[in-house]
C-alpha cells in the first residue's frame, strides 16, 4: 500500500490511497483541471482512479468532486448526511456508505469512522491492505474514544494538525471563527492531534505526515514540535503536507 497527497489545506484536499491495482481518492477540494494537473504530477490520471471517498461535504474537500466524477464516470462513496447537504450531486453515481461498517472496494478495505465536525455526518477512513494500516484524520474538533480505539497501532498516519493555540488566539481571525475552529466541532490543535500519537506502536509506525495545516494559525515547525515533544520522536519522524504539493508517495511496506 501507498499514499500520496495533491495538497492539504484550507484551499483544497485530495488524498491518494493505492494498494495493487486499485487506487481511490480522499475528497477533491479543487477543481477538476487542477485536480487532474495534480494527478499527472504523481504519474496518474483521473482514469486511473478506482472512485473518490468523501469526508464530508465542505466546499475545500468536495468541490471538484462532482465534475471530476461526471466527466470520468467515477462513483463517489459518502454518508447519507453527507449526500443531504452536497448540492451539486446531478448526474454523479453515488453511493452510500455506513459510517461504522468496513467495505471492501478491489484491493483496498475501507473502515470509515465518525468524527465529531460541524458538517452532516462527517467520516474520515482507515485503509487495509497486505496486512498493512493506514489511518486518515482530518476536520475533527476532539478525539473521541472511538476514534482513538480505530486509529491506534496504525503503520501510517495522516493527522490533522490545523493550529497552534497561541497563533489561533492572537490571529486574524475573527471572534466567532476562532470559537469555531478551535471548539468541539472544528479543528484539532497541534497539542490535540499529538495526542493521539500515545497510541501508537513506534516500532511499527512508519510515516507520520501532519495535514490541514492552517496557514493563518500555525507553521510547520509549530507542528512538528508539538507531535515531537509529546511522542518523544525526533522531528524528521514528522512529514507535513503542503498545501501546493501536498507529498509524493509514501511506501507501507
Amino acid at each position: 500500500m501507498r499514499f500520496s497527497s495533491l495538497g492539504s489545506g484550507s484551499r483544497g484536499n485530495a488524498t491518494l490511497i493505492r494498494a495493487g491495482d486499485t487506487c481511490v481518492m480522499v475528497d477533491c477540494g479543487f477543481s477538476a483541471q487542477e485536480t487532474e494537473r495534480r494527478l499527472q504530477r504523481l504519474g496518474l490520471g483521473a482514469g486511473d482512479l478506482a472512485g473518490i471517498l468523501v469526508t464530508h461535504e465542505h466546499a475545500d474537500h468536495i468541490s471538484g468532486v462532482a465534475r471530476l466524477a461526471r466527466k470520468h464516470g467515477l462513483t463517489v462513496w459518502m454518508t447519507a448526511g453527507t449526500r443531504r447537504g452536497w448540492k451539486d450531486a446531478d448526474g454523479v453515481h453515488c453511493e452510500l456508505l455506513n459510517p461504522h461498517g468496513r467495505m471492501q472496494l478491489g484491493d483496498l478495505e475501507v473502515e470509515p469512522y465518525p468524527v465529531p465536525h460541524d458538517a452532516r455526518e462527517p467520516c474520515q477512513y482507515v485503509f487495509h491492505a497486505g496486512g498493512r494500516k493506514l489511518g486518515v484524520l482530518s476536520d475533527a474538533g476532539a478525539l473521541t474514544p472511538y476514534m482513538v480505539s480505530v486509529l491506534s497501532h496504525c503503520d501510517a498516519l495522516m493527522l490533522e494538525c490545523n493550529h497552534d493555540v497561541e497563533m489561533l488566539a492572537v490571529g486574524p481571525y475573527p471572534p466567532s471563527l476562532k470559537a469555531r475552529v478551535g471548539g468541539g466541532l472544528g479543528h484539532l490543535s497541534n497539542e490535540q492531534a499529538a495526542g493521539l500519537l500515545d497510541y501508537q506502536d513506534w516500532a511499527q509506525l512508519q510515516h507520520v505526515v501532519l495535514t490541514h495545516l492552517s496557514d493563518k494559525n500555525n507553521t510547520p515547525d509549530h507542528a512538528r514540535l508539538a507531535c515531537a515533544t509529546r511522542s518523544g520522536q525526533p522531528v524528521e519522524r514528522f512529514g507535513v503536507a503542503d498545501q501546493e504539493a501536498g507529498f509524493d508517495w509514501r511506501e507501507v511496506s
